[in-house]
């Protein structure tokens, strides 16, 4: 859902994890981040596919509905008798994916909600797609398919449960609210060794009450025993910080422009290509100038981007959300190499108009806005400029001085959303 759509704590959710870039006040624990040869094909792949799929899709208003719409216990769990996906064809998604240019997933394994999407004995209640309509275990589908895809793949788990009124008064309710830090435990650990390498856990709502932080929540989660168990069972997992620890990387959530300098540090931003995060009755998608813009804004700064797909009740990713997939594949395709295991610079962006990645003796220019981008004169570079061209090797005039580097694509061949200069470099 956009941001203007959102309220109460749903948006205070959206703006929290705005914020984690800042890496304000979590818990640290150097001992359980990756080493930097273990990051390395993370900070290479660039783009994944994310998806927000379950219950709440049956009722197309959010993956928050049970919660905004005040519904009763009882009454969502009636949901699982009617979740009965058959069209869901995980080679299906898995080859969409891959064909939009992802290197890595992250499915959704269980919401705010409760209800999980494997068979797990872990699950209060057994609140979980083993035991609804479907009957199916769709995190084994999803692991098998992308992997045999050739995606990495990735677990997404919130710890946090609506059923439980220890969640909103875990003190008050100590004993109800031990139940719900019990199954998130258990569930964890059930993700993390029934279905082989996860290459990603990617927490979410790890707060208390809807308030605060996920750091101030650590009181009562205890992030680093959960995690010394994950890394006991998954060593090279990596992992995002939204259970209290900082993690391996930090998240910036929503559709709001990066803007800035480059950031120092490994992060991610995660945005939906729909209005909501999950099914939206209407099919509704973003522009796919919006989307490629806000993706080479994150490239141009370091950051990955993780995009979500919102799929039908019945497993199907609308016609919509494959036809920007398959324009965001084309972009890919035609730019990936200034884009895959790159690194952000040397130069700093400036915003709406440049922002350079460099990857071995290259460094690659991206143009974002071609008309403001004529006649300055970027910053001098390190080293000698020895060639100078588009992608496709048509020769781009310049000029190199100590004074910096002035480049002139002619009219013809600027591109829609970013035109890249290749800059082959000597560091004599």
């Amino acid at each position: 859902m956009s941001a203007n759509e959102m309220k109460g704590a749903e948006l205070a959710s959206m703006l929290k994890s705005k914020m984690q870039l800042t890496k304000t006040n979590s818990v640290e624990a150097p001992w359980l981040n990756l080493s930097e040869e273990d990051m390395e094909w993370w900070r290479d792949a660039k783009l994944g596919f994310f998806f927000h799929w379950g219950l709440y899709s049956l009722l197309g208003r959010g993956e928050w509905a049970m919660f905004n719409e005040q519904i009763t216990v009882e009454e969502y769990a009636k949901l699982a008798d009617q979740f009965q996906p058959t069209q869901f064809n995980a080679s299906e998604w898995a080859e969409l994916a891959a064909d939009a240019g992802m290197r890595y997933a992250v499915m959704v394994t269980r919401h705010h909600d409760g209800f999980a999407m494997w068979d797990s004995p872990g699950s209060y209640g057994q609140f979980h797609s083993g035991n609804s309509a479907a009957r199916r275990d769709f995190v084994k589908e999803y692991t098998d398919a992308f992997r045999q895809a050739g995606l990495r793949t990735g677990l997404y788990y919130s710890p946090m449960d609506w059923r439980f009124p220890g969640y909103f008064k875990p003190k008050e309710l100590a004993d109800n609210a031990a139940l719900l830090k019990r199954q998130g435990y258990e569930q964890v650990e059930e993700l993390i060794t029934r279905y082989g390498q996860i290459d990603i856990l990617w927490y979410d709502g790890g707060w208390l009450a809807h308030s605060g932080t996920d750091a101030d929540a650590a009181w009562f989660w205890e992030p680093i025993r959960l995690n010394e168990m994950v890394r006991s069972h998954q060593p090279q997992c990596v992992i995002s910080p939204r259970s209290g620890w900082v993690g391996d990387f930090q998240c910036d959530e929503g559709t709001h422009e990066t803007r800035g300098e480059i950031i120092p540090f490994d992060w991610e931003k995660c945005f939906s290509i729909a209005p909501f995060w999950s099914y939206d009755a209407e099919e509704r998608v973003l522009p796919i100038e919006q989307i490629i813009r806000l993706m080479i804004d994150c490239f141009i700064r370091g950051g990955n981007v993780l995009l979500n797909v919102a799929p039908s009740p019945e497993g199907i990713i609308p016609v919509s959300q494959q036809e920007q997939l398959k324009l965001i594949g084309q972009f890919m395709k035609k730019n990936g190499e200034a884009i895959y295991g790159t690194r952000p610079g040397p130069l700093q962006p400036v915003d709406r108009v440049y922002g350079m990645t460099n990857k071995d003796n290259y460094y690659y220019l991206h143009i974002l806005d071609a008309e403001a981008f004529e006649g300055i004169r970027l910053p001098a570079l390190p080293g000698t400029i020895i060639r100078c061209e588009l992608l496709d090797g048509s020769p781009v005039p310049f000029e190199q001085s100590r004074e910096g580097v002035v480049i002139t694509v002619s009219s013809d061949r600027i591109e829609p959303y970013d035109t890249v200069v290749r800059l082959t470099m000597s560091f004599d």
